[in-house]
């Protein structure tokens, strides 16, 4: 789904009013292993089952995989780009993270509007990232959208 909305600047978003429960957006990634690395050196999380292949063998996912964190990031691209776009703040996520993801996935993320509370400003979203059709994560964020300019 393409923005909708206009914020009066360079990037489009959606507004609190122009929301409604069951629109979604979703950004898809390739993870590589440059990913992993450049998000191991900007987080300093250098464990070993996502750096070090011998390492990773001896895990129960007998390969390397990607950080968690850098899969659930994927989320906050869909909801501070796409829907609701730039303006929005996140309020809370809670993660679940369902499988690995391994180097050379391609990750599907997406963002659907469940709930809205607008006299809060506050939308919620149903969260999923999935891997070959499999949820390798999901969970739900509150995002503080902004209201039109009167």
């Amino acid at each position: 789904m393409e923005n909708g909305g206009s914020n009066g600047g360079a990037w489009p978003a959606y507004f609190i009013e122009d929301l409604e429960v069951g629109m979604e957006a979703s950004h898809t990634k390739r993870i590589t292993e440059d990913d992993i690395q450049s998000f191991a050196d900007i987080s300093g999380d250098n464990n070993p089952v996502h750096l070090c292949d011998e390492y990773a063998s001896g895990t129960i996912f007998k390969e390397r995989i990607a950080h968690g964190i850098l899969t659930a990031s994927l989320l906050s691209t869909v909801l501070g780009t796409k829907l609701p776009g730039p303006g929005a703040i996140y309020i809370s996520q809670s993660l679940n993270f369902r499988a690995p993801v391994m180097i050379d996935d391609e990750v599907v993320a997406v963002a659907r509007i469940s709930d809205m509370l607008p006299e809060k400003k506050r939308v919620i979203f149903s969260c999923d990232c999935r891997v070959d059709g499999k949820t390798v994560l999901d969970g739900e964020a509150v995002i503080l959208v902004p209201s039109r300019p009167e």
